[in-house]
């Protein structure tokens, strides 16, 4: 529903206020162009609050004790500006927030500042890791945080209260009298704080239409839509239609357009309940009705790819460290080369070579087929408890995972993500069923959730899918965090390893 609730951020309406009380007929203006305005200003706004709180935190990091002078600090908005931006973007506190409950943006502010947080003090690492002042980097979170916190849920209320006594109210035509339209009809009557104001029902069938729906009058038949809307106050028509209607609409379209009026479609035709919709435009000319069971947009794969960017750094910084040593056990223990390169399958087929420690015996490759009938998990992934190919030193760097170091060069080239699902070899995807290919339609990780979730105690190939699978239609920045956390635990109590 693209215009129902079209982004005319109310801010300017503080500042309108007066002109509004001269009359409704000004609410309903050129609502596009206010769009782009008001998202300016509320752009404008968040950036002004941003640069007051870091000069807040400077004073009274200031007044707690010895600090610097202010440009040894400044240097940071030039990166906490655009962070602040596409984040707050992201996580849509520029589109309307009149459907949104004051706890879930205030939320979602959260999830934008432990991110900036998390990015802002990696960039301090790498630039001023000594000498930039930790306390006054913490002011500035936490003032940022409660500023623009306040600033969002304050506008919402006084927005709220001026809705419900009839300022800036959407007036919405219905077409449809099936579960379809009574249920939107339903969730605009249960929050009036919306600003929506049902004008009625349009009903697609001839006859008699004077009866009413739940309360909701029926105010006439489809035939009669264009004038309705010529002789009431409309801002917009929602067609919600049932699958069996089969009205042609195309020509109401166009009656609308080239009134000026915006209209909706409630898309209900299709039977796709985990897959993600969405209208594109191809190449700015073409129109698409999208769908997609990966929950990921390019918003959210920017966000997992800073984490990975970060996250490779630091891991090949601690295996440079390790390197040696690991080395070294590994000649000492075996002949062969110290590092084992493995062609797997990334995101929807795509080959690389994954890296790892080596921890088998050279001719492990040759000797696997023996090993078959040993094979503890049902379908498509090998695995054996003891597995004799495993040399003495790959036995400690499996059950510390250690051997997994090099993946993070593999990561850094963005052929995996520290968090996925476990890359798999050619010969399991070419056994695969049908529904196990999802599991490939991401990129693979170093870690996820079958890896934290007790290895040793799923035997079932399928169970290890609904698991991928889960992640991959509940993922968030957050699931990620949470499973990066959790994953040293679960090596240092060397948790399902073998």
């Amino acid at each position: 529903m693209s215009d129902i609730f079209y982004c005319h951020n109310e801010l300017l309406l503080l500042c309108l206020i007066n002109i509004k009380l001269l009359g409704k007929s000004t609410q309903i203006l050129m609502l596009k162009q206010q769009a782009t305005i008001l998202r300016k200003i509320a752009i404008s706004l968040d950036n002004v609050i941003l640069v007051s709180a870091f000069l807040c935190a400077y004073y009274l990091r200031q007044a707690a004790g010895t600090v610097g002078e202010l440009n040894n600090y400044v240097w940071i908005l030039l990166f906490a500006i655009p962070s602040w931006f596409v984040l707050l973007n992201h996580f849509k506190l520029y589109e309307s927030l009149r459907l949104r409950s004051s706890a879930s943006i205030v939320w979602a502010l959260v999830k934008v500042h432990v991110i900036s947080g998390m990015l802002l003090a990696s960039v301090i690492f790498m630039f001023d890791p000594h000498s930039y002042s930790r306390r006054l980097f913490t002011y500035f979170l936490l003032l940022s945080f409660l500023l623009i916190s306040l600033s969002k849920v304050v506008i919402k209320v006084i927005l709220h209260r001026f809705r419900l006594k009839g300022f800036n109210i959407r007036n919405i035509l219905i077409v449809g009298t099936g579960q379809n339209a009574l249920k939107m009809c339903g969730l605009i009557n249960a929050h009036r704080e919306w600003g929506l104001k049902l004008v009625g029902l349009i009903s697609v069938a001839d006859g008699d239409v004077s009866t009413a729906y739940n309360s909701v009058p029926v105010i006439g038949s489809i035939n009669n839509l264009i004038d309705i809307c010529r002789q009431r106050t409309v801002d917009e028509v929602v067609f919600a239609l049932e699958k069996n209607d089969s009205r042609e609409l195309i020509k109401y379209f166009q009656d609308l357009e080239d009134m000026g009026l915006a209209f909706s479609v409630v898309i209900d035709y299709l039977p796709l309940r985990r897959s993600r919709t969405q209208i594109d435009l191809f190449h700015d000319e073409v129109p698409l009705l999208s769908f997609s069971s990966v929950s990921f947009n390019s918003d959210q794969l920017f966000a997992k790819r800073c984490l990975d960017v970060i996250g490779a750094l630091v891991g090949l910084f601690v295996t440079a460290l390790m390197l040696p040593y690991i080395a070294l056990a590994i000649k000492l223990d075996s002949l062969g080369p110290v590092f084992f390169g493995q062609f797997r399958v990334r995101e929807n087929g795509r080959r690389f070579i994954c890296w790892k420690f080596r921890t088998m015996c050279v001719d492990a490759e040759e000797r696997k087929q023996d090993l078959m009938a040993l094979n503890e998990m049902k379908g498509a992934m090998f695995k054996v408890k003891n597995d004799p190919r495993v040399t003495r030193v790959g036995g400690f760097l499996r059950k510390t995972s250690l051997d997994e170091l090099p993946q993070f060069w593999n990561v850094l080239r963005g052929e995996m993500s520290l968090v996925g699902t476990r890359p798999p070899t050619p010969d399991e995807v070419a056994s695969y069923e049908n529904w196990h290919h999802k599991r490939i339609s991401i990129k693979p990780g170093i870690t996820g959730l079958w890896q934290v979730s007790g290895r040793n105690q799923v035997q079932e190939f399928d169970d290890v899918v609904r698991l991928d699978i889960l992640y991959i239609e509940t993922w968030t920045i957050w699931l990620d965090v949470r499973i990066i956390l959790k994953t040293p635990l679960v090596m240092l109590n060397r948790q399902g390893a073998s």
